[in-house]
């Protein structure tokens, strides 16, 4: 069974290119699934999955459609493999989510998050960078703890991001972005060793500031400057994403710039606060001055 799931992880690390981040995933949920059937992998039907998923009663809907993408792309790769003529999953119905709004904040509570930030130390400046690099590049929570001083081209305007699948993009870069970042790297700690000399944020021990360390900074600038949400890294990018299509960033820029391989992802930030819609709609509908007294329809 460990020669099966390390095939299939290089497959999806060699050929699939996907990120480190994913490829765990993936590989930890077939590794349950493995573990809890009778079944060899082969021999697998429709019915030992939807009696697997349905023990996941408790995991939340989201949570069960990763799980089934997880097997899918599993059981997809062994018919490539020749192992088996269809996959098991294609007869199950993917879980109903709905409509998901991730949280966005306000221009505001974006703005009082950077003041709470401790300017007077080190660490205070380099999370005054983050914060910036965040919202101001719409950057993924990887894609900042992994930023390497060399991919930093400050003078033209922009930063070379690695993105998912080790795909790359530039990325535009505002002054306020540049000048915390450029602030943060006069103090910036000596590095550790040679892999932590090109990396941007380090923490104490000048090693690369983990992805958790990053989340926990989020969160406590979010109490400090009273934001009532429940945020973190990725809330920042949605906010700039959020804010330029507001602004009417055209929405195939908006989808360069957050490094999204289709448009339909990209098109859930198209979403507007309800009140305005609501108000908008009522104030230019031609009926909004109809007579109160006119008799209704029957």
């Amino acid at each position: 069974m460990k020669d099966i799931l390390k095939d299939y992880e290089n497959y999806l690390k060699i050929e699939r290119a996907m990120s480190r981040n994913t490829v765990a995933s993936y590989c930890s949920d077939v590794r349950k699934f493995l573990a809890a059937v009778p079944s060899q992998p082969e021999y697998v039907a429709p019915e030992d999955i939807e009696q697997y998923l349905s023990g996941l009663s408790l995991v939340s809907k989201r949570s069960q459609a990763r799980f089934l993408s997880s097997l899918r792309s599993f059981f997809n790769w062994l018919v490539l493999e020749g192992s088996i003529t269809d996959n098991p999953c294609d007869k199950i119905e993917s879980p109903k989510l709905g409509h998901y709004l991730p949280e966005v904040l306000s221009v505001e509570e974006v703005e009082a998050m950077m003041a709470a930030v401790d300017l007077s130390t080190w660490q205070g400046l380099r999370d005054r960078a983050i914060l910036e690099i965040l919202y101001g590049c719409g950057l993924r929570v990887s894609e900042a703890v992994g930023l390497k001083l060399s991919c930093l081209y400050f003078d033209e305007g922009y930063i070379r991001v690695i993105g998912k699948g080790d795909k790359e993009r530039l990325v535009p870069v505002g002054e306020m972005a540049a000048d915390a970042v450029n602030a943060y790297l006069e103090r910036r700690p000596q590095p550790f060793d040679a892999e932590s000399d090109d990396i941007v944020f380090l923490n104490r021990f000048g090693r690369p500031l983990s992805r958790q360390s990053m989340f926990k900074m989020v969160k406590t600038m979010a109490l400090l400057a009273d934001v009532r949400k429940e945020i973190s890294p990725h809330t920042l990018r949605h906010s700039f994403a959020t804010h330029l299509v507001e602004n009417g960033a055209d929405l195939r820029l908006v989808q360069e710039m957050l490094g999204h391989e289709n448009l339909t992802t990209t098109e859930i930030y198209t979403h507007i606060d309800t009140t305005t819609w609501h108000k908008e709609v009522l104030d230019h509908h031609p009926r909004r001055n109809a007579d109160p007294d006119e008799e209704p329809l029957k």
